[in-house]
């Protein structure tokens, strides 16, 4: 029997539009909608014009159920699922509600996910995959698989790992993966 490679896939920011909750967040409670090419290569906590708002969000209840799925995430998990064991791998522990909330997003957006494949964790250097798909180079840097940046505002000046500007590109490349 052969056995599939591995891909570790984050939630915020890769198949949970984080960003566009910011800012639909942000447009409800200040009537102001925010330009998303503004927010380009800026920290994600100092993103929106109030600074406090993203981190105010991160600790209300609420905010992690209610995330958008990322444009072709769903399409692109079930293509893949179909030659690669996925894993979703989410930071899930620095805000009191995430770890349940992320939890059911999941049983909602990607039911096909077997729990045994979701790992809702505080650090990511535990995680030993083939891959990991994630925008944040604090996961990347260390990861001993193949790192995978996929393009979030924030990350759009780093340019020390392969990127993955959308879904799209991604499917693109495990499918050169396949054929090499």
């Amino acid at each position: 029997m052969k056995v599939r490679k591995t891909i570790a896939i984050d939630m915020d920011n890769v198949i949970a539009d984080v960003e566009s909750h910011y800012i639909d967040w942000y447009e409800k409670e200040n009537g102001v909608r925010v330009d998303r090419n503004s927010l380009s290569g800026i920290p994600e906590t100092e993103a929106l014009p109030d600074k406090t708002a993203v981190m105010r969000y991160l600790f209300t209840p609420g905010f992690f159920r209610t995330i958008p799925v990322m444009k072709g995430a769903k399409e692109a998990l079930q293509i893949l699922s179909g030659n690669y064991e996925i894993f979703i791998v989410s930071a899930a522990m620095q805000f009191p509600q995430s770890l349940s909330e992320k939890y059911e997003w999941l049983a909602e957006h990607f039911p096909t996910i077997n729990w045994k494949n979701i790992v809702l964790c505080g650090d990511k250097s535990v995680i030993k995959t083939d891959y990991m798909i994630d925008d944040h180079i604090k996961n990347l840097d260390y990861f001993k698989g193949k790192p995978l940046l996929f393009t979030a505002s924030h990350n759009v000046h780093v340019t020390h790992h392969v990127r993955l500007k959308d879904w799209n590109d991604a499917l693109g490349y495990f499918e050169n993966e396949q054929n090499r």
